[in-house]
């Protein structure tokens, strides 16, 4: 692994604003969809909320010495776009920017590089009453914050990403309700599809005029296997590669949908979409893998998305019921530089949820090591057959709140004992701190 990876590989972690700071409306913040989705019943498992969670707004100081502990070279946050803005627009809190400045200081005194995310789901209340990311009109409310930004920490800050999975916001959010802010609205999705894209477009373009290093957006990606060698799973297979793999960065790179989409869902999309789409072409510097894992899919015509439903294999998996399948990062990075010209890439999120247990002060989790340790030789694989690989970002640093699933997963290389906040770098963690330190499995 030492000899391929390029100079100043940056190994790091990351996390997301409501996942981890607790105090949503302190100093003046502003509510957001997920603030206000956990406190609805029903919602998130155990009825958990994000009003504590990991106590990072207070204990951020505590979790850069862990950041240090475990030689990070980098840190992939995001920002709670209402605790800058409270209402979305307009009035600027001091106090929620300034956190943010503290905390981009802090990782740079400690050697660790800044990674910062506009976006990771935790839209303003007060923006979602004026329809959210269906509404056109947040393609400026989102240039108006992210140029908030730009300006408190472009001088710092050299790595930014628009848009963390906006697929998930699309999907999840307003298609299946299942995320925040839990509609179920087909048309509303592929408005929220179309926004997100011309959105983070401007915000590109904004960066390009005001700021300086590299932009970059964030989206989930996954091998999208047939379950036989049918025609029908086979169609099936590529509907899905189509919806989950291509709705993004088909038209980043190329200007355009992917068809089978637009065969299916075109009706839905906002009216000119064709020549809005074509605006969104190469802006950016750098694509962003989120990775978890692949779907075998069989053909179901009685599924009303998209006649598929996805088979179970007969492998490991992880406590999220996602199958331990390592090579579907090298089928993803290859087949993002074989389609897309080879761009730069980070990984920016992988990592698995195991049911960790704190037991006489120690950690222990080999099959959160074997997990990674897997996912990074074949990371090393793709370094080694030409992709552009310049970081990884292993998700997550510390336990957190999982979205619907509250807090009953565990993904960290940090164990968080919710009750007292105290924290414990997990076997994985050490074990991550030595590959950084000597560059090799």
């Amino acid at each position: 692994m030492a000899g391929r990876f390029p100079e100043g590989f940056l190994w790091g972690a990351a996390t997301a604003s409501y996942q981890i700071e607790g105090s949503p409306l302190a100093d003046r913040a502003g509510p957001s969809i997920w603030h206000r989705f956990s406190h609805t019943p029903g919602n998130v498992q155990e009825g958990h909320t994000g009003d504590v969670a990991c106590d990072h707004y207070r204990r951020w100081r505590e979790d850069i010495a862990l950041m240090r502990e475990l030689g990070l070279k980098a840190y992939r946050f995001s920002v709670a776009w209402p605790r800058v803005l409270p209402e979305g627009t307009g009035r600027v809190n001091e106090a929620g920017i300034m956190f943010y400045e503290r905390l981009v200081d802090g990782l740079l005194e400690a050697g660790i590089e800044p990674m910062v995310t506009l976006y990771h789901w935790d839209l303003p209340a007060a923006l979602q009453d004026r329809g959210g990311w269906a509404n056109s009109e947040v393609i400026g409310w989102f240039t108006g914050y992210a140029r908030s930004m730009f300006r408190r920490l472009g001088d710092r800050v050299r790595l930014w990403i628009t848009l963390n999975e906006p697929w998930v916001t699309a999907h999840l959010g307003y298609a299946t309700g299942v995320h925040a802010p839990g509609m179920r609205d087909i048309f509303a999705a592929f408005r929220a599809v179309h926004h997100q894209l011309l959105a983070h477009t401007e915000v590109v373009k904004a960066f390009k005029a005001e700021g300086k290093g590299e932009i970059g957006i964030a989206v989930n990606l996954g091998p999208q296997h047939p379950a036989s060698s049918s025609d029908a799973d086979r169609e099936a297979a590529e509907r899905w590669d189509a919806y989950l793999n291509r709705l993004f960065l088909d038209p980043l790179f190329f200007g355009k949908y992917p068809e089978p989409v637009v065969d299916r869902f075109g009706w839905a999309l906002p009216e000119g979409w064709e020549r809005e789409v074509e605006k969104v072409k190469e802006s950016m510097d750098f694509v962003g893998v989120n990775y978890y894992t692949r779907s075998v899919l069989a053909h179901d015509p009685e599924d009303p998305f998209l006649s598929a439903r996805s088979v179970r294999q007969d492998a490991p998996h992880t406590d999220m019921g996602w199958e331990v399948y390592p090579e579907g990062l090298y089928e993803i990075l290859t087949w993002i530089r074989d389609r897309y010209w080879g761009p730069r890439i980070y990984i920016t999120e992988n990592g698995a949820a195991f049911p960790d247990k704190l037991e006489n002060g120690r950690v222990e989790d080999p099959k959160r090591v074997d997990y990674l340790r897997k996912h990074f030789l074949q990371a090393d694989q793709a370094v080694g057959d030409g992709v552009d690989l310049r970081g990884y970002m292993v998700w997550s640093l510390m336990d957190n709140f999982e979205w619907a699933f509250g807090y009953t997963k565990r993904f960290g290389l940090v164990y968080v004992d919710y009750s007292t906040q105290r924290r414990v770098v997990k076997e994985s963690g050490r074990w991550y701190a030595c590959i950084i330190e000597k560059g090799e499995v």
